[in-house]
């Protein structure tokens, strides 16, 4: 019996996807089937709460859910735009810049390994361009990005979904170091100005 009220916001993808009773990937749940329309009704960080046509709910990684997209805007409303590339392709160029200028530094002597691998310790940057087909990998959401020049979205993960609390503490620790990689410039103590991420599980892509 389909549930009143029960309006698909998402879809699951194509290969299903795995499903909890409650946001710690604790206590498994059968999986969702392909491409089927669920309803989010809650999210925390990366979880969120999908409910299904009969009622059923359950926890899933709400970073690989498909949006359904919405009816037309009202008159002299814009239309919605897709994800924005452009500020995906900055970061990822950004983090290579500072990568590339921490190898020129290593190369030239001014550091040694121990000090550039504590220096790029958390790094993680990702990129293949095949014609107009461009994949990204979202650092901050820990997923990859799938672009066709126009628009951005999301094509896998590469960890398991987070809280709100643990993805602010990523969050705040990337923007540490990279203050302290803006601020001291001339400072070399590479122990004070980069100290090491707070460990994250999971494999790394």
């Amino acid at each position: 019996m389909t549930v009143p009220e029960f309006r698909p916001s998402h879809v699951v993808p194509p290969d299903g996807m795995a499903t909890w009773a409650a946001p710690d990937a604790a206590r498994p749940l059968v999986p969702l089937d392909p491409l089927l329309p669920v309803e989010v009704v809650e999210r925390r960080g990366d979880w969120a709460l999908a409910r299904c046509s009969n009622g059923w709910s359950a926890w899933v990684d709400g970073r690989l859910l498909l949006s359904v997209p919405q009816g037309p805007p009202a008159a002299g409303q814009p239309a919605a735009r897709t994800a924005d590339p452009r500020p995906l392709l900055a970061a990822a160029e950004g983090a290579l810049g500072r990568y590339r200028q921490w190898v020129e530094e290593l190369l030239a002597g001014q550091l040694d390994r121990e000090a550039f691998a504590e220096r790029a310790r958390g790094t993680r940057i990702g990129a293949v361009v095949d014609g107009d087909a461009v994949w990204l990998y979202d650092a901050r959401h820990e997923r990859w990005c799938f672009c066709d020049g126009a628009s951005l979205v999301a094509f896998a993960v590469s960890e398991g979904p987070t809280t709100d609390a643990a993805r602010a503490e990523r969050a705040a620790g990337a923007a540490g170091a990279e203050r302290r990689e803006d601020a001291g410039k001339g400072d070399r103590s590479t122990a004070e100005r980069f100290p090491p991420p707070a460990d994250r599980p999971g494999d790394r892509p």
